[in-house]
């Protein structure tokens, strides 16, 4: 099973190049990981803005609802991080969306990852969500965010405080607009629908900022597709002048 999933990985990430024979490889790769009860598709638009920027790119599918984060990040990161290896790559880069970041956290706390360049989070969970303590308890969250959105709590037993600071090179893209009223309004200070402004941050990263959007859409916002490119570069998101 392990061996039909690398060669499916390799296969999505030849996909993803130039089809011109002449361009040369990328040296840079990016793995992106889209958010709890989500799809790849949502990760589309930043993959092929990557790609012009002249990234080698793996737009990773996982099963977000079926499992534990535990799981689903030794299940799905070392083939994903492999294929780029088989590929060339000299830096390996994440993008991740909402719980995606979660998974990259929890991978990275445990393994060394020499090639590792650098990490956007947009609007991830990083000190837990709310909703999570108020709504777990109900059936029908658990039906819709499964195993891994019943870890994302703000406790001191939730996983997301158990992952430490980040000891890598991390900018964080969060949103101040929401959607949804009725989970706003149980979140504690501005927030994106899903994670307040707050719990968006981790002690050690390098960057933040906060753009005009809500949690499902951020990824496919030109700005934060921008200042993804931005820290991936640079290191540092493009702040407006004060």
């Amino acid at each position: 099973m392990k061996s039909i999933l690398a060669l499916i990985l390799l296969f999505s990430l030849a996909l993803t190049q130039s089809a011109s024979a002449q361009e040369p490889a990328p040296e840079e790769y990016v793995i992106l990981l889209h958010g709890l009860a989500r799809s790849k598709s949502t990760m589309k638009k930043m993959a092929k803005q990557l790609q012009r920027e002249g990234y080698g790119v793996l737009n990773i599918q996982y099963p977000s609802r079926k499992k534990t984060v535990q799981e689903l990040s030794a299940e799905n990161l070392p083939d994903a991080i492999a294929a780029c290896r088989d590929q060339g790559a000299k830096k390996i880069h994440f993008v991740t969306h909402s719980m995606g970041g979660i998974l990259v956290r929890y991978y990275l706390h445990d393994h060394n990852v020499p090639e590792l360049g650098r990490v956007v989070m947009l609007s991830p969970p990083n000190q837990g969500s709310e909703l999570v303590d108020k709504l777990g308890w109900i059936f029908l969250f658990h039906w819709i965010n499964g195993p891994a959105g019943q870890q994302l709590g703000t406790h001191a037993d939730d996983l997301p405080q158990q992952l430490g600071p980040a000891d890598f090179e991390l900018g964080v893209i969060t949103g101040d607009r929401s959607i949804n009223w009725i989970n706003s309004m149980l979140i504690p200070g501005k927030d994106d629908g899903k994670v307040s402004i707050q719990r968006a941050q981790l002690d050690g990263m390098r960057d933040f900022i906060v753009i005009h959007s809500s949690h499902p859409f951020i990824m496919k916002k030109s700005k934060a597709i921008r200042q993804t490119i931005a820290f991936l570069r640079n290191g540092c998101f493009e702040h407006p002048e004060k």
